[in-house]
């Protein structure tokens, strides 16, 4: 990694145009439409965009690894933050402006965290519709004399039993309709790449999971409304495959919402430190 150049790396603004058949696709790349209450999400009629919807905006992350040096190879997208100021329209134009908001040097066995922020505003009036902070676990990069804190608050669930919780399947074709989106990584798709890296299969994308775990928030808390969300930040902690069922646990404290996913399948927990911020 190039340090301390990584920081002052400022790449060109993104131009990020889209639709409504492109809100709606991003609806059921995430699992939607499978029930009337997702019509608002799939359906022209009165359409609104999810909140998570966001992340697919956020630009310039490529500029920010490769001239900063990071080894992609190595990456693990680690942790994902949303910070929604102004709900997403239907379609739009936004400019998205990145930069690398910090990194953490956990050694040179132990690889760096880099976290890249994105503000996302509209074309053209300005307004700021999202912040988004990216977390990449770079385990190649390690021990290249940076500093050794700075990482994240991570959100703590609290220790009485959770409140609630909601199972939504995946489809066996989810990744393949997701990747569409513009995440092509073999790794979702190929079987021999999977295999490759370690996976019997391959794997759902991570922010496919984090728009499902969104999903089960919006319904069990929000009524389905997507202005209600303002904050939503996970940790990912195992990846999902295609065809589980991603059951989200939920604890409330007015307006503000712990929650944690896990695939009851193989007992595993998906996400981690999982928070909501609702708007009243």
């Amino acid at each position: 990694m190039r340090y301390p150049e990584i920081l002052a790396i400022e790449p060109k603004p993104s131009d990020y145009a889209y639709d409504e058949q492109w809100t709606m696709l991003y609806a059921l790349g995430v699992g939607a439409g499978a029930e009337p209450r997702d019509l608002p999400f799939v359906y022209e009629k009165d359409l609104k965009a999810l909140p998570t919807m966001a992340v697919l905006m956020a630009g310039a992350t490529a500029d920010i690894i490769n001239l900063g040096g990071i080894d992609f190879r190595m990456i693990v997208h680690g942790e994902q933050r949303l910070t929604i100021h102004s709900p997403l329209p239907p379609a739009g134009r936004m400019i998205t402006d990145s930069r690398c908001l910090g990194v953490v040097d956990k050694g040179a066995d132990k690889g760096a965290l880099v976290n890249i922020e994105c503000r996302i505003a509209d074309a053209a009036s300005g307004t700021l519709h999202a912040t988004t902070i990216m977390t990449l676990f770079c385990r190649g990069d390690g021990g290249f004399g940076g500093p050794q804190d700075g990482a994240l608050a991570l959100h703590q669930a609290p220790s009485r039993p959770h409140d609630l919780e909601l199972g939504l399947p995946t489809l066996p074709q989810q990744a393949a309709l997701y990747r569409l989106l513009g995440d092509s990584n073999p790794l979702h798709i190929d079987p021999d790449m999977a295999r490759s890296v370690g996976f019997p299969r391959p794997i759902l994308h991570g922010l496919c999971t984090y728009g499902l775990a969104c999903r089960a928030i919006l319904r069990s808390c929000c009524d389905d409304d997507p202005a209600r969300i303002a904050q939503f930040d996970v940790r990912f902690s195992a990846p999902v495959y295609p065809g589980e069922t991603v059951t989200t646990r939920i604890w409330r404290d007015g307006n503000d919402i712990a929650f944690e996913c896990l695939v009851a399948e193989r007992d595993v927990t998906v996400i981690r430190n999982g928070y909501c911020r609702l708007r009243d």
